[in-house]
């Protein structure tokens, strides 16, 4: 044991094998060794020490329950029943043996072993609920439909008070083809208390087992303007009924009809708000519709996050830039640990060219960046930080952005683009600059803009040859070449050797920006200049 505890598990395997050699009898080596075989992943052998330990000093309930868990693990449900009886026989105040014989019996299907251990549950604590229904349901597995009813019928009894019980028991006749006496106890129920929502549904079902549709519509319109049914009731019935609409053809007049009526009332409930927005995008209805049951959804519960973001996405394909603004700003208030609302808003304010705003939106979404946030939402927030960084002149925090970018995303290929450029632009670490623009025209092979900035970055390693191919082939991939494109070409072109051609480039970038002195110097001597 002292070897075990310093963590010498090799000697004290060694020194217990070594107690048993000299005592066959010891009871606590063969369980120390059990679960050292348990750690060695050797079940048949750990069940055989914890068995000769539990044999040797049986009334040792650590031993005793070990051994039931050994025989569990390895599905020996009807071994592990006898240790836990053998245990229970020795202490019948441990009332959790009988939850597990009660879970084995059901693992082994053994049904008539189950409903004695809830009766055996039932002489410490007397009828419950739990205990009638679970005994209820393994009577009708049993194809035991009189016992199924009679155990209902019995509870209800034994508190005649108790609605609940009363509409449980109504329920377990419906379901026992007993219709009849069902609907008599679930009138008597709704004449005791007629907003009980339990006996609606159960007498809802009963109509619609009798065909009676109108009957059932009648209760369906009763439980949901129910005032004392929860939200999760309500919730309930309305997926029922559209689901049964569905099944008739998905007429959704009807369903929204019941939508309006319930959020008329007074206090109306957001998760039945909620819902219907849902609905309605299933049934692919106008989104102008769709967009105003979203509202509805945050005029009743504005911290709803996923109504909000819905028409935050609404507005991104409107690019209604001061919408998104706006939402994101709200948002902020409401769910400040939703890091989409920096990202949109963000981008929203970027799109606007208003990059300190832009800015602050993405630096305090950052702040909320967990373990489990999205790759490429993080990512793209780090490459965005680092270009609005870069146009600041801050480059070196825009650099540890995108190395940040990259750290969620590897493959951003927008980020890997503009960070090699712009190490380029500085002659720094070209090495790494040709590989990450290596990357981007690998995964965009006809991007003219990645074409050319591999190609820049060729050129300002002094590989002119090369450079010459890949700007070839950015200016074949755009129609529309840029100012600086058709200036790298004429540089490129001007190291190469072929003066006319560069003119060329340098001329047609110079219409671009008439006022380019760099490019005016270049034409005029006739040669790049740095």
């Amino acid at each position: 044991m002292l070897q075990r505890q310093k963590g010498n598990h090799d000697a004290a395997f060694d020194l217990l094998t070594r107690c048993i050699e000299l005592r066959p009898e010891a009871s606590e080596a063969y369980f120390f060794l059990g679960q050292y075989f348990t750690e060695m992943q050797q079940a048949d052998r750990a069940l055989e020490y914890f068995a000769r330990a539990a044999a040797l000093e049986p009334a040792n309930t650590t031993y005793m329950e070990t051994l039931a868990q050994a025989h569990i693990q390895k599905d020996q449900y009807a071994e592990a029943t006898a240790v836990v009886e053998r245990l229970y026989n020795q202490n019948k105040g441990r009332q959790d043996l009988l939850e597990t014989l009660y879970r084995l019996y059901l693992q082994q299907e053994d049904y008539e072993q189950a409903i004695g251990v809830l009766e055996r549950i039932e002489q410490i604590d007397g009828k419950s609920e739990r205990t009638s229904l679970s005994k209820s349901g393994l009577y009708a597995k049993m194809n035991d439909h009189q016992r199924a009813v009679d155990e209902m019928r019995q509870l209800a009894e034994q508190y005649p008070n108790d609605l609940n019980y009363r509409t449980i028991y109504a329920n377990t006749l419906l379901m026992n083809d007993e219709e009849d006496e069902a609907r008599d106890i679930l009138r008597q129920v709704l004449a005791d208390e007629p907003d009980n929502v339990g006996a609606q549904r159960v007498l809802r079902v009963y109509f619609l087992r009798q065909g009676d549709t109108a009957s059932a519509d009648s209760i369906t319109r009763a439980i949901l303007l129910n005032p004392k049914a929860q939200s999760d009731d309500k919730v309930y019935q309305l997926r029922q009924v559209i689901a049964e609409n569905e099944q008739q053809g998905g007429d959704s007049t009807e369903v929204l009809a019941l939508f309006r009526e319930m959020l008329a009332q007074p206090q109306p409930d957001a998760d039945i708000a909620v819902l219907q927005a849902a609905y309605m995008d299933l049934k692919k209805m106008p989104r102008d519709s769709i967009a105003a049951a979203l509202e509805h959804v945050l005029l009743l519960a504005p911290d709803n996050a996923s109504a909000r973001l819905h028409l935050v996405q609404y507005a991104w394909e409107d690019e209604d830039d001061k919408r998104i603004i706006e939402l994101c700003r709200q948002a902020r208030q409401y769910n400040p640990e939703e890091m989409a609302f920096y990202y949109y808003q963000g981008m929203a304010y970027y799109r606007q060219d208003d990059h300190d705003n832009a800015l602050e939106a993405f630096q305090n979404g950052i702040n909320v960046i967990t373990d489990e946030s999205h790759p490429d939402i993080v990512s793209d927030f780090y490459a965005v930080m680092g270009d609005l960084l870069h146009q600041k002149g801050r480059e070196q925090e825009a650099f540890a952005a995108y190395d940040s970018c990259l750290q969620w995303k590897p493959d951003n290929v927008g980020c890997l683009n503009n960070y090699a450029y712009y190490l380029s632009l500085r002659a720094m670490r070209l090495d790494d600059a040709e590989q990450m623009s290596y990357k981007t025209i690998k995964a965009e092979p006809q991007n003219a803009t990645y074409l050319d900035t591999y190609a820049w970055i060729l050129f300002v390693q002094g590989r002119y040859a090369e450079a010459r191919i890949y700007i070839d082939q950015a200016l074949q991939n755009d129609s529309l070449p840029s100012h600086d494109v058709l200036e790298h070409a004429g540089d490129i072109y001007a190291q190469c050797g072929d003066i006319a051609q560069a003119l060329t480039y340098w001329q047609q970038a110079l219409a671009d920006d008439p006022t380019d002195r760099l490019l005016i110097r270049k034409i005029k001597k006739k040669k790049y200049i740095k």
